[in-house]
C-alpha cells in the first residue's frame, strides 16, 4: 500500500519517538557499564538521563496519541454500536486535542524561561534549554497528530489505522 504524505509524516514522528527510546537505553547502559566495569562515572549522565526521559515522554505522547493503541478501559465505548463508538472517539479526541494544545501553549513559557535563565548542567555546563525545546517539539508533534486524527475521524474514518478491539459481550 502506497503511503500518502500524512502517513509518512505520522511514521516519521513515531520513528523520532523510537530513536529517543534507543538514546535513553544507550545512556543508561553506558553509564551502568562504565560504573560497573571501570568505576568511572560519566559527567552529567544523570541529568542527561532525566532530560532525555522528558523528551521521550513527550515524543511518546505524540506517537501514542495518533494510533489509539495505548491502554484504555472503556465499558461504555465497548458496549456502544459502531456509530456511537465513532462519536465517542471524536469527542474524546477533541478533548485530548484541547488539553494537549493548552499544555503545549503553557510549556513554551517554560522553554523560554529556561533559556533566559541560562540554566546549565552541573558537571559540563551544558545549557538545559535545548532539551526543553526538543521536549516541547514533541508536544507540538502530539498536537499535530491529534489534529490529523480528529480530521480523519470526522471526514475520513477509513484512514484511521486503530487496532481492532472486540466489543464487550
Amino acid at each position: 500500500m502506497r503511503k500518502n504524505f500524512m502517513d509518512r509524516f505520522i511514521d516519521s514522528i513515531e520513528w523520532v519517538a523510537a530513536f529517543f527510546v534507543g538514546v535513553v537505553a544507550l545512556n543508561t547502559f553506558t553509564a551502568v557499564f562504565m560504573r560497573k566495569f571501570f568505576s568511572v562515572t560519566i559527567p552529567d549522565y544523570y541529568n542527561f538521563g532525566q532530560f532525555l526521559l522528558g523528551i521521550l515522554i513527550f515524543w511518546g505522547i505524540a506517537a501514542t496519541s495518533y494510533r489509539g493503541t495505548h491502554i484504555t478501559v472503556d465499558l461504555v465505548w465497548a458496549n456502544a454500536s459502531p456509530r456511537y463508538q465513532r462519536w465517542i472517539d471524536i469527542f474524546a479526541t477533541l478533548v485530548l486535542l484541547f488539553v494537549v494544545t493548552v499544555q503545549t501553549y503553557t510549556l513554551v513559557d517554560k522553554v523560554i524561561d529556561t533559556r533566559n535563565s541560562h540554566i546549565v548542567t552541573m558537571d559540563l555546563g551544558v545549557p538545559v534549554w535545548p532539551f526543553f525545546l526538543v521536549s516541547w517539539l514533541g508536544d507540538v508533534s502530539a498536537v499535530l497528530l491529534i489534529a490529523i486524527r480528529t480530521y480523519r475521524l470526522i471526514f475520513h474514518p477509513e484512514d484511521i489505522h486503530d487496532a481492532k478491539i472486540k466489543t464487550a459481550e
